[in-house]
């Protein structure tokens, strides 16, 4: 098992692009309820039914990577892709749906 040195800066820039993912996703559910965004009513179930998904998948994927002997950022960048492939999809199944200013979408 070798030291990667660019780890850190590949955690870094993982953990950035998430957390500017999760904002745009909030901002744009916050406009889909405001009646703004076209987002369809059900996103506000599918938005708290997604989390406990995505929560057991990244800490399944580290979890694995721990007992393949892999060290802990490797089983962080493990745990945070799988929740990086939920906010990536998330973002643009919402970027699809465009503005709409009438509320009473479904």
């Amino acid at each position: 098992m070798f030291f990667d040195p660019l780890s850190p800066f590949s955690l870094t820039l993982q953990a950035a692009r998430i957390g500017v993912e999760a904002q745009t996703i909030i901002a744009l559910r916050l406009a889909g309820m405001a009646g703004l965004w076209g987002t369809p009513n059900s996103e506000v179930l599918r938005m708290i039914a997604e989390k406990p998904q995505a929560t057991v998948e990244a800490v399944e994927a580290a979890t694995c990577a721990v007992l393949r002997g892999e060290g802990a950022g490797k089983a962080m960048q493990a745990g945070m892709r799988e929740i990086g492939r939920y906010t990536s999809s998330n973002l643009a199944r919402l970027s699809e749906m465009g503005p709409a200013f009438a509320p009473d979408r479904d």
